[in-house]
């Protein structure tokens, strides 16, 4: 699993344990994803490439780091995946935002893409895709298959829960996609959840059922 990584900060894991409750109201549902997306965005982006730039501060010129302008995409998975964007945006406010539509079929349980939505330049960005959950991969991988079709080539993806079989079924598809989970749990159960998880995010993000 080289190029999968839980990102373990002690903040994520102790907000990540409030929101797995099931008592917990959809208001702080929200806030707790909207807050573990800022903070695995600090994780992930830890790589992005500073350039040395001059400066007068009120004391003295100065030579200091700036990000070097690589330009940055954050791209949901439609619908929960939009739960996980504003938290990054609080740390990366440049960044452009797309959007890819997806509902699961419930008797397939096979993914169904109905919108994709995305910056001009996508080609020519970073991308973090995010989605809470990586259950069975499948809209993943329908996702990633989006954007390669574009030209997008430098992709990372960005959960929260993931299971052991959407890890797999990702690296299988797209072995060059680097995955970053704020947990790896145990398995999936006959109806395609995560198992402990914490139930569907859609619905728990926007009160629905």
């Amino acid at each position: 699993m080289s190029n999968f990584q839980v990102v373990e900060h002690p903040l994520i894991q102790h907000k990540l344990s409030i929101l797995r409750r099931k008592e917990v109201s959809t208001k702080e549902f929200r806030e707790l994803v909207d807050e573990i997306g800022m903070l695995m965005a600090y994780e992930v982006s830890r790589d992005l490439p500073l350039e040395d730039i001059e400066i007068e501060t009120p004391v003295a010129k100065a030579t200091v780091k700036q990000l070097q302008g690589k330009k940055l995409a954050i791209v949901p998975i439609l619908r929960a995946g939009i739960g996980m964007v504003d938290g990054i945006l609080k740390l990366i406010p440049a960044a452009r935002v797309g959007h890819i539509g997806m509902y699961r079929d419930e008797e397939t349980l096979k993914p169904v893409e109905y919108l994709v939505k995305l910056p001009t330049d996508i080609a020519d960005r970073q991308i973090f895709l995010v989605d809470p959950m990586l259950a069975t991969g499948g809209s993943a991988i329908l996702a990633i298959d989006s954007l390669k079709k574009r030209n997008a080539n430098n992709i990372k993806f960005v959960c929260l829960v993931a299971a052991p079989e959407g890890v797999k079924a990702l690296q299988e598809a797209h072995p060059d996609i680097d995955i970053y989970a704020a947990a790896l749990d145990d398995h999936l159960n006959e109806h395609g959840y995560i198992v402990p998880g914490l139930g569907d995010a859609g619905d728990r993000l926007f009160g629905t059922k």
